[in-house]
């Protein structure tokens, strides 16, 4: 669902009725006649819309978690905040950049729009920008011939799809100078190459048939974006590259959980 486009669309009907009112049906009724109740209504919900709208497009955008694939990070139920305005300012509905601000930063966790299927939004931490090698072998990330500095932590437990019991490795992963947890399975491999679709810029990668690991470059305007749940998310490594043109904002914040309320207002690393 596109709520942006439905925004737009409220918007445009109120505020035209609103001002076809003003314009000419208001002279053709008597004086101090009451107004239409169609118009009454559109009158006061223009003003709300239009500053929900105005708020949605260029500051901030609430988002749902819906999937464990930024586990620990970002759990199932989480509702976060997402800054519109980090990446450059956009029109909305059509998403086009009319002011550049800064580029998407290794490390950040970002909301994009699905490269198969523009209508959804993913979100995923930035592991690979413009330029960069990507390799992940056995578990273990380089960026440009550099290893991803990592240092275990413990144990993460929850329960996945089909009601199984998942016992995870917890490491802090330090992509830039503050550390973020990412969790991986032993007995999983780094990639299921049978899954890796045939994407844009799918020759800029090489997978190991086995399932050891993969090594991408990143294109120009492209981004490489990975889970923190890394064995229980569909990301980079089986769609491919995410376009410039389909970063939706940096998400930043945790307004609220119902399942951990500890984590209502904490900021997303």
């Amino acid at each position: 669902m596109n709520f942006a486009l439905i925004l737009f669309s409220a918007l445009v009907i109120t505020g035209g009725i609103w001002l076809l009112d003003a314009l000419l049906l208001k002279r053709s009724r008597d004086p101090g006649a009451r107004e239409p109740m169609l118009v009454e209504y559109a009158k006061s919900f223009f003003p709300v819309i239009l500053i929900v709208f105005g708020l949605r497009s260029f500051l901030v955008e609430p988002f749902k978690i819906p999937s464990g694939s930024m586990m620990p990070t970002l759990l199932i139920g989480d509702f976060i905040l997402v800054n519109k305005y980090t990446y450059g300012i956009r029109l909305p509905v059509i998403n086009q950049k009319i002011v550049q601000l800064n580029n998407p930063e290794r490390g950040d966790v970002m909301v994009f729009r699905y490269p198969a299927d523009p209508g959804l939004d993913y979100i995923k931490r930035v592991i690979g920008v413009p330029g960069d090698v990507v390799v992940y072998r056995n578990k273990k990330l380089t960026i440009n011939g550099k290893p991803v500095p990592t240092a275990e932590t413990g144990i993460y437990s929850y329960v996945g799809n089909g009601l199984n019991y998942i016992s995870a490795t917890v490491f802090n992963e330090s992509l830039k100078a503050e550390p973020h947890a990412m969790m991986t399975e032993a007995d999983k491999p780094s990639v299921f190459p049978p899954q890796v679709a045939d994407f844009p810029y799918r020759e800029n990668c090489s997978y190991n048939v086995d399932g050891e690991g993969f090594s991408c470059t990143v294109p120009a305007g492209q981004y490489f974006m990975m889970g923190d749940n890394r064995d229980a998310s569909n990301d980079s490594r089986y769609w491919g590259f995410v376009p410039d043109r389909n970063i939706v904002g940096k998400a930043f914040f945790i307004w609220m959980s119902f399942d951990d309320f500890s984590r209502i207002g904490t900021r997303i690393k």
